[in-house]
């Protein structure tokens, strides 16, 4: 199947493309947008983003010595920072080469009451149609080249929410290169080399792009897509491989105590390598749309998971290199959605999450596991989660009135086992016995639309 890539031609000949090597087909840049407001109600205190517009999960008690819950607290907003403008550029080509771009913009909440305009997405396309394939079938490719959805993002559940189904479905925008290929009307493969910037990995030092940057590698996605009819399946893999630490302590003896061994810090050689695989299944008839994505996520917090790594092994006494050795933890996460309707559209969707710890022990869950962490939460205790929600829309022409009801419920625990899992309910951890507890969260959430 790869030959079908090698052999798109890249640019026509002077003879077939005639005395002008750039050919302009038309001038065509499509203005788009959209002014969105939302009012939202949350019951209690849940760690969210951009204006606590985008919702993640309830936050854990926070018991005082009377035993009051601080966290249990309802809250309001009104915002219209989600505002929407952006550009598509398209009828262009170079010879046997068509040329399109899109430029995508929108408000983001810094400090809760300052809102800045972003850059969502911003790339150029490439694309060449007609390839050779079959005797009956042609094939077709294109590059994206840019910042756009990260593969394992694009597919979302049917909720008018700003999260899109987060962290049950993975969220990342990110600078790529994607190659999709079409192998005739029922398959494409897609492989993507992406690199981080605003949803990028934890580690020893927070959240930062430097672990990727000093990694050298991109992640990289490959998938397979096939559509028949209104039915369609899509599997994937992502594989993320960064360099938590650069330098590193190492010990070396001391020339003016021979014997006597100090620690020098020294170029290190750690590198964190995970796999996650999804697959997402799409069903399409009439005014009827169900889908459906599970993902088995290691180390994927850039992708919104709620998952992450921990240090099992560090060779930094003496005569050794300094460098620690990693595992990741891995999370089951899965929605199913349904959508029916046109002018009045019915919306469900059901999601679960269950994080499984790593296959080896950490050195230590505190200080050297690093973690799904948002808006000063960290979830490290999580044990299960589960959310709800019915959505009713009213489309009436360019105009769109949403309500929504969310219902996210947190499962946590006590204890944390030397993998990372939590322990369940009742289970003996050297000696203690682990409990847990369920914290919810009800979000009832208005949203009016007018797109443009």
């Amino acid at each position: 199947m790869t030959v079908l890539v090698i052999s798109a031609p890249a640019f026509a000949s002077p003879e077939d493309s005639g005395a002008k090597s750039e050919k302009k087909k038309e001038n065509h840049f499509k203005f788009y947008g959209f002014i969105r407001n939302y009012f939202a109600y949350d019951s209690r205190e849940s760690a969210s983003g951009t204006g606590d517009l985008f919702y993640y999960m309830p936050l854990d008690r926070d018991l005082n010595e009377a035993g009051e819950d601080l966290n249990a607290k309802s809250s309001f907003r009104f915002l219209a920072i989600t505002s929407r403008l952006g550009v598509d550029v398209s009828g262009y080509s170079f010879g046997k080469t068509d040329m399109g771009a899109k430029v995508e913009t929108d408000f983001y909440c810094m400090s809760g009451t300052t809102a800045i305009l972003r850059l969502r997405q911003a790339y150029l396309t490439l694309g060449w149609k007609d390839l050779p394939f079959t005797e009956s079938e042609k094939a077709s490719v294109s590059l994206k080249i840019g910042q756009a959805w990260h593969p394992m993002a694009a597919d979302q559940p049917d909720v008018i929410s700003l999260a899109s189904g987060a962290p049950f479905n993975a969220f990342n925008r990110s600078p790529q290169v994607t190659m999709d290929a079409n192998l005739g009307k029922n398959f494409t493969l897609t492989a993507s080399a992406i690199y981080q910037m605003q949803y990028p990995s934890t580690g020893p030092s927070g959240s930062s792009a430097n672990y990727m940057l000093y990694g050298i590698l991109p992640e990289f996605y490959a998938g397979l897509s096939y559509r028949t009819g209104g039915f369609l399946a899509r599997a994937g893999v992502s594989i993320l491989s960064i360099k938590p630490r650069s330098t590193g302590d190492v010990q070396i003896e001391d020339s003016a105590n021979p014997g006597t061994y100090i620690p020098v810090e020294s170029k290190v050689s750690d590198r964190m390598t995970s796999f996650s695989p999804f697959l997402y299944l799409e069903y399409k008839h009439k005014l009827l749309t169900v889908r459906a994505k599970t993902i088995y996520a290691s180390a994927a917090d850039h992708l919104n998971q709620v998952s992450g790594y921990g240090v099992t092994a560090k060779y930094d006494g003496i005569n050794e290199d300094g460098h620690w050795e990693y595992a990741a933890t891995h999370t089951s996460s899965s929605w199913i959605s349904a959508s029916y309707g046109k002018k009045l559209q019915g919306m469900l969707m059901v999601g679960y999450i269950k994080p499984m710890g790593a296959g080896k022990d950490f050195v230590d869950t505190a200080g050297n596991y690093y973690f799904f962490s948002k808006d000063g939460g960290n979830f490290k205790n999580l044990a299960s989660m589960y959310r709800i929600v019915p959505t009713v829309v009213y489309n009436l022409g360019k105009f769109a009135l949403g309500l929504e009801y969310e219902v996210t419920s947190a499962e946590y625990g006590d204890t944390v086992k030397a993998n990372g899992a939590v322990a369940h309910e009742g289970e003996s951890v050297n000696g203690f016995t682990a409990s847990t507890h369920w914290i919810t969260n009800h979000r009832i959430q208005l949203m009016t639309k007018f797109t443009f």
